[in-house]
Order: structure tokens, then C-alpha cells, then sequence
């Protein structure tokens, strides 16, 4: 066991590290706030010269052609986990999938994966009941860290914090214990002076809740429980967010839209000048109708009634003409097709070209082969974080041989491309003349969850076992569909 004096400093460099990450470094590597702000497309007017933001920058404020929320939802909307299948096993786990349904992890994983491609990362963390079952919650990465042994990559650290109005929390996650603190909150910008980073530093103390019946709590997994998905992954350095390439050209977008706005606003519509005349002037009356003075013409008026006299016979009228917003639309369709080919985030899905219309399922697939493999790329991260989840759950459950187990096995995923029914049909009758058994036809081309497999598989023997359910099967399998006359027809 670690010093309580130990604990708080482990927790004290966890948690500079968190505050860290949460703040951009002025060098286009952004941090958790930013990021999140970009994926809802709120962003402020950059690029712009000090007279446009002067005029313009409040007035455009609240409008973005948001691009990185397309970028970011593209593969996650093809992620999806359907079942755990353990080393040496053809089908999946029905006892742990049960505990992950449960957990409603099936719908909060979705969410954290989500965040893991905006903010490079997302937590899960594995704990018990007083039951003795698994409980897996997931952490935002603002609020949770995990620290990693330098030569082996193990996990040697984790910490969970948050506050209310009055009070931070932690709690830090040891391979063997569990210390949970607390102190008073300090409210920080999101530039932290070295004064501000001291502060932050000090001040933890024990914080042991009813529930807890000694301080601190001891870890019976052997392991640290808050498991990391990280978001593409590096060797050395920082995972990556999916939208933190496309911001620089986000920006270029709106700046562009802003001024072909500004160009709306004041020049496409024809413009009138007249030359050689004085302003025109309008009479002022008195209360008897006399003529008292004269004042300029409201040109307001002139606007709206779209009619003005002049009787000065040297006046010339100029005019100029409407501006053309083209030049500006094409700029940006270019930088949109950037930001596609950065991203590999298929052009139809950005609009690029057009809206599409009968393209062949060959054409498809070498569209979206880009996001397929970017895709595919997150289901080996995101899956091995995944299967270490799977693992502290079979520890919690006092597991340890399944637990071994699942560190040797696979976590399925439903097919990241998209297939229409006739190329899968085709694939499947392929698949069924090889010789291929149903099982694996049904996981591969049907991408079916374990226990919808071993659902379908009961369907197929109670048919086999039923003379007219056989029959008909038979009739469909020779191609005759005419309906068997009854009896007495």
C-alpha cells in the first residue's frame, strides 16, 4: 500500500495533467472544451480583418456551416458492438453480453465512443455491488485519467474528479486500493498561472462516504478499473481527435459565409448613383401651410416606394452593378472537398458535387472505402479497450479463468459497410455452396449478434424437425411458388 502523503501526490499530477488536456497549447492542439464546442458548431469568427470583425463578428456570430459534426458522426454511426467471444470459443459469451446489456452499455458505449473522436478519449469504469455483480459507468474525458507504466504500457493509475458548487471530488484507482478525496473548489480560467497550478496542487483531504467501511478502499481485481478508448492511438504522444484537422478549414468556411453574407446584405442588388444634381430637398410648413424651410428627403422612403423625381437637367444617373456570390461558393466547395479528403469522409456525405442518384453498389463501396478502413481502424482501438472492460467484469464476477480468456478474445462488431440486401443474399448463397456452415454465414454476411445466431439456429432445428415447415421450405428451394390446391378443388 502507498502513503496517504503518496496517494495525494499521484492524484495531484493526475489531475494537472486532466486540467491540461482541457485547455488548447496555442499550437493547434486543442483541448477538451474546444473540441466540443467545434463538434456543435460553436465557433467564433476567425481570419477576419479587424474592420470585417468590427462590422461583422458580432453579427455573424451565431452562424457556422458546421462540417465537423459529419466528420466526427460518419463512423460512429457504423460502430456498434453486438457480443464478446472468449479464446478458443466459436460463439460468443451469453453471461457477459447479459452484464453489458444491463449496464445499458450497449447505449452508453455508443456515447463514449462518440466522445472519443472528438476529444481523442473516453473511460469506462468497472466496479462491484454489494451483491457481488458489475457495474460499468462511462466517464467523460474531462473528468476521468488513466496513467500507464512506461515500459510495459499496464495501467498503474486511474483517477475519477468532479465538483459541485462548493467542493471537488476524486477518487483514485490504485491496482490495489481506492483513495477518495475531497477539497474546496477553486475556480480557474482556462490559462493557469504557475500561482493558480500550486494552488490546485494542495488542499486534498480523506473523504470516506457511509458506505465505505475503512479508508481507503481496498481493490480486490488486482487492477486498475477505469479502462481508456482511445481515439487513434500513437506509439509515443497524444491520441487524435477526428475534427481537430478539419478546425483550421472550419474556420476559412465561416469566414467565407460571413462575407458572402456581407456581399448579400449591400451589393447584389443593382445600385443607382446620380451625379450633377443636389440632394433633393423637401419643403417644411408651418401650421397655416406656409413654407418656412426646406430639409433633405427621407431616401428611406425613395427605398421603399422604389420612385424619386429629380427635375435638375444636368443630373446623370451611373449605375453599378449587382455582385456576383458564385466566386464565393466555389471557394468554399473546395474547401469542403479539403476537409473530405483530410477526413476520408465519403464527398456525398459532405454534398460535394451534387446530390447522387442511381450509382451502382461498385461505385458505393469504392466511395466509402476511405471511411470503411477509418472505420475498421477504431474497431481494433476501441475493441481492445472494450475487451479489458469485459475482463474487469469477469473479475468482479471472481472469474479469473474467464477473465484470461477474454484477454485472449475478440469483440464482435456489426459490419461497418454498408450492403445492400441483394449483394448480402448473393454473398450468402456463395458463402452456402463452399460449403460454408450457417453459423458463420449468419455472423459474417448477416452480422447477426451471438445470441441472435444461436436464436435462428433453434428456428432452423425446430424446421427441420417439422414435416410441413420441411415441406415448404422445399417448395421455395425448387423455385415452385404455386400455391398446393385443397382438397376438393
Amino acid at each position: 500500500m502507498v502513503t496517504p502523503e503518496k496517494a495525494a501526490e499521484i492524484l495531484d499530477r493526475l489531475t494537472t495533467e486532466l486540467r491540461r488536456r482541457q485547455q488548447d497549447d496555442g499550437n493547434n492542439d486543442y483541448g477538451v472544451e474546444t473540441l466540443e464546442k467545434a463538434y456543435r458548431g460553436d465557433f467564433k469568427l476567425k481570419y477576419a480583418t479587424k474592420d470585417f470583425d468590427e462590422f461583422h463578428g458580432q453579427r455573424y456570430r451565431g452562424h457556422s456551416d458546421n462540417w465537423t459534426g459529419i466528420v466526427a458522426d460518419a463512423p460512429h454511426e457504423r460502430l456498434e458492438p453486438i457480443g464478446i467471444r472468449l479464446r478458443d470459443k466459436e460463439t460468443g459469451d451469453d453471461g457477459l453480453w447479459a452484464t453489458w446489456v444491463d449496464n445499458d452499455a450497449d447505449a452508453l458505449c455508443d456515447l463514449a465512443m462518440l466522445d472519443a473522436i472528438i476529444a481523442k478519449r473516453a473511460f469506462a469504469l468497472v466496479w462491484g455491488n454489494t451483491a457481488g455483480e458489475a457495474r460499468i459507468t462511462w466517464e467523460h474525458p474531462s473528468q476521468a485519467i488513466v496513467d500507464y507504466d512506461p515500459e510495459t504500457r499496464e495501467r498503474i493509475a486511474g483517477a475519477k474528479v468532479w465538483a459541485d458548487d462548493d467542493l471537488e471530488y476524486a477518487t483514485l484507482y490504485l491496482p490495489d486500493e481506492v483513495w477518495k478525496f475531497q477539497r474546496a473548489r477553486v475556480q480557474t480560467s482556462l490559462v493557469l498561472s504557475e500561482k493558480t497550478m500550486a494552488t490546485l496542487t494542495t488542499g486534498w483531504t480523506p473523504r470516506q462516504p457511509a458506505s465505505d467501511d475503512v479508508w481507503p478502499l481496498p481493490n480486490p481485481l488486482g487492477k486498475v478499473p477505469l479502462v481508456e478508448l482511445a481515439n487513434r492511438p500513437r506509439l509515443i504522444g497524444e491520441p487524435l481527435s477526428d475534427i481537430a484537422g478539419t478546425l483550421s478549414m472550419q474556420h476559412a468556411i465561416n469566414l467565407f459565409w460571413a462575407e458572402l453574407f456581407a456581399v448579400a446584405d449591400e451589393a447584389t442588388i443593382g445600385q443607382r448613383l446620380i451625379i450633377g444634381a443636389e440632394p433633393p430637398m423637401v419643403p417644411v410648413l408651418d401650421e397655416t401651410g406656409n413654407v418656412i424651410g426646406e430639409k433633405p428627403i427621407d431616401l428611406r422612403k425613395w427605398r421603399r416606394d422604389r420612385t424619386g423625381f429629380i427635375s435638375d437637367p444636368t443630373a446623370k444617373a451611373h449605375e453599378w452593378q449587382a455582385a456576383q456570390l458564385e466566386p464565393f461558393t466555389k471557394v468554399i466547395e473546395i474547401m469542403i472537398g479539403h476537409v473530405a479528403a483530410q477526413t476520408r469522409t465519403p464527398a456525398h456525405y459532405l454534398l460535394i458535387g451534387g446530390t447522387m442518384a442511381n450509382v451502382s453498389a461498385d461505385a458505393m463501396k469504392a466511395l466509402e472505402t476511405g471511411l470503411v478502413k477509418r472505420t475498421e481502424e477504431k474497431t481494433q482501438h476501441f475493441g481492445r479497450a472494450i475487451r479489458d472492460v469485459f475482463e474487469l467484469v469477469a473479475l468482479v464476477e471472481d472469474n479469473e479463468a474467464k477473465a484470461k480468456a477474454v484477454r485472449g478474445g475478440k469483440v464482435l462488431w456489426k459490419d461497418v459497410e454498408n450492403r445492400g440486401d441483394a449483394q448480402v443474399a448473393d454473398a450468402a448463397l456463395k458463402d452456402s455452396q463452399i460449403g460454408l456452415p450457417l453459423q458463420y454465414i449468419l455472423e459474417k454476411r448477416y452480422n447477426l449478434p451471438p445470441a441472435e445466431i444461436d436464436r435462428v439456429m433453434g428456428m432452423v432445428r425446430e424446421n427441420q424437425n417439422d414435416p410441413v415447415a420441411q415441406a415448404l421450405i422445399n417448395e421455395l428451394g425448387s423455385g415452385n411458388t404455386d400455391t398446393p390446391a385443397a382438397d376438393g378443388e
